[in-house]
């Protein structure tokens, strides 16, 4: 497995949008896209789970497989199993080349939802999690805040089908939330971005956050 102590001096940055469903990820990752372009900024853009084959076939079984009863652990292991792919197939190769990569959602995720929402032990997250990832973690985490019930309000007015972490109801966001929330507080390398702002002003938002956390590659 890819190690992080593997990647040379010149590796690319490392960006990961977080946060509970319907905060705007994707959103944001369209509108950072279009700014790195007319940036004339190399990038690779990715979600996780997915992005592989494997990481796919995985994403179909651990989120939109309705009827599959799944237990902690086992939907934990799941989407370690698709990080480690994903990580050896498409994060490792983009920073290798030096160029920036950008993913909905990292490592995070799994301590907000597996860990402060579904209740399993956080030190063992990390470690496993260690494992999984080849100790390669985002050099920025942009986390954008809404409140659960917004998230709710906005999944129920989205046209996509619900997956399996969206229909645990409003208490299960809340613990989601806070898990965010507290991991952020204690990770230097995070930044919580207002939500519930327009996507015009979160994105002006991201733009400073990245000049200024990362002038070398952003502050052109």
């Amino acid at each position: 497995m890819n190690d992080s102590s593997e990647l040379g001096e010149n590796r690319g940055p490392f960006l990961a949008l977080e946060g509970m469903d319907g905060s705007g990820k994707t959103t944001q990752v369209g509108l950072l896209s279009k700014w790195l372009i007319s940036k004339n900024l190399k990038f690779t853009v990715a979600r996780e789970p997915g992005s592989t084959a494997t990481g796919e076939a995985i994403r179909g079984i651990v989120q939109e497989s309705l009827d599959l009863n799944i237990p902690s652990e086992t939907e934990l292991l799941l989407y370690l199993a698709a990080r480690s792919v994903f990580v050896q197939e498409v994060v490792v190769p983009v920073l290798d080349r030096g160029e920036i990569f950008l993913t909905d959602r990292f490592s995070m995720s799994t301590l907000a939802y597996q860990g402060y929402a579904r209740g399993l032990d956080l030190t063992e997250l990390h470690r496993l999690n260690n494992f999984a990832s080849g100790g390669l973690n985002a050099d920025l985490y942009l986390v954008l805040d809404i409140p659960a019930e917004l998230s709710r309000e906005r999944l129920a007015l989205s046209n996509k089908e619900k997956d399996r972490l969206e229909l645990s109801g409003t208490d299960f966001m809340q613990k989601v939330r806070l898990g965010y929330l507290d991991v952020s507080r204690k990770m230097k390398n995070a930044v919580v971005i207002d939500g519930t702002e327009t996507p015009e002003i979160i994105h002006l938002k991201i733009i400073e956050i990245l000049t200024r956390e990362m002038p070398a590659t952003f502050g052109v």
